[in-house]
């Protein structure tokens, strides 16, 4: 993995369509890479979704382990239902992380759960979609930091260019 303030670890994902998502997400909001081992999501890539542009300059790289070159000052926090993990609401985000998450079908493994720095959960009732589970917690960490320079000229830089809608008082 390259020196990056955020990353995503994806624990072997199947699903073609979850993983475009979560590029696409990436992309929105500003991952500096994103990274997955197992074989499942090589089998099923030639049924990958649009991942829209805003993803096309993140890197997406097939590792052997999920933890083994992310470096010493990037946080690890893995996302998962478990005992003992913070709810979503209640944590504060690290500056730099790598946020990990678990196959669609299972969950994190208990070696990687004891190496992070700290296990959230989003308390929600039952599991969420992988994917929508990333947009929550990227969500909750732009929400929860110190936004500077939003406002209308932002709004114009990043809407679709089919939009051009004005909220009148």
């Amino acid at each position: 993995m390259t020196e990056s303030a955020l990353a995503i670890g994806l624990i072997n994902p199947k699903s073609p369509t979850n993983l475009g998502a979560i590029m696409r997400a990436a992309g929105c909001y500003q991952v500096d890479e994103v990274v997955y081992t197992g074989t499942r999501y090589d089998r099923a890539a030639k049924y990958r979704t649009n991942t829209n542009l805003a993803s096309s300059n993140i890197p997406l790289n097939h590792i052997e382990h999920i933890l083994g070159t992310s470096p010493e000052d990037r946080a690890i926090v893995c996302v998962e239902y478990a005992e003992g993990a913070i709810p979503l609401p209640a944590f504060q985000h690290p500056s730099k992380a790598i946020y990990v998450f678990g196959p669609e079908d299972g969950t994190i493994p208990q070696n990687i759960i004891n190496k992070a720095s700290s296990v959230v959960y989003i308390p929600t009732i039952g599991c969420m979609n992988l994917a929508a589970t990333v947009n929550v917690v990227l969500y909750d960490r732009l929400a929860k930091s110190e936004l500077e320079n939003i406002g209308d000229d932002f709004v114009r830089q990043h809407r679709d260019t089919n939009n051009n809608i004005i909220v009148k008082d």
